[in-house]
C-alpha cells in the first residue's frame, strides 16, 4: 500500500498549472478581442463573435473544472481545445488586426495544453 503525505493529493501538477494558467489567459485575450470587435462598430462577423464567445466560456469553465478536480474535467479539456481551434481560425480571417492575432495565439497555446491535458487526467 502505497502512503502519500497529507495534502499531496490535493497539490495541482505543473502540467496541469500551466493548463489553468493557459485557459485564463485565453478567456482574457478572447474577452478583449470581443470588446475590441464592438469597439469598432460591430465589423467582426457574427461567425467570428461566436467564436470568441464560445472560445472565452469554455476556457473559463475549463480552468474551473481543473481547479476543483472535476471527474469530468479531461473531457472539458478535450471540448476547450476544439473551442479553441475554432476560434483561432475564426480569429485568423481577420490577419490585419493585432487583437485577433494575439488572441488566435492565445487559442492555440490554449488548445495545446489542454489537449495534452485531456489525455492525463
Amino acid at each position: 500500500m502505497t502512503h502519500t503525505q497529507p495534502g499531496a493529493m490535493t497539490a495541482m501538477s505543473k502540467e496541469m498549472q500551466d493548463c489553468v494558467n493557459a485557459c485564463m489567459s485565453c478567456h482574457t485575450a478572447c474577452e478583449e478581442a470581443m470588446s475590441s470587435c464592438m469597439q469598432q462598430g460591430g465589423q467582426a462577423q457574427m461567425q467570428v463573435m461566436r467564436a470568441l464567445m464560445d472560445c472565452s466560456e469554455t476556457t473559463r469553465m475549463c480552468a474551473d473544472m481543473m481547479m476543483r478536480r472535476s471527474p469530468m474535467a479531461g473531457e472539458m479539456c478535450a471540448m476547450c481545445a476544439k473551442a479553441c481551434d475554432m476560434c483561432a481560425e475564426a480569429c485568423m480571417t481577420m490577419p490585419d488586426d493585432p487583437m485577433m492575432m494575439r488572441c488566435a495565439e492565445a487559442c492555440r497555446r490554449c488548445a495545446e495544453t489542454c489537449r495534452a491535458m485531456s489525455t492525463r487526467m
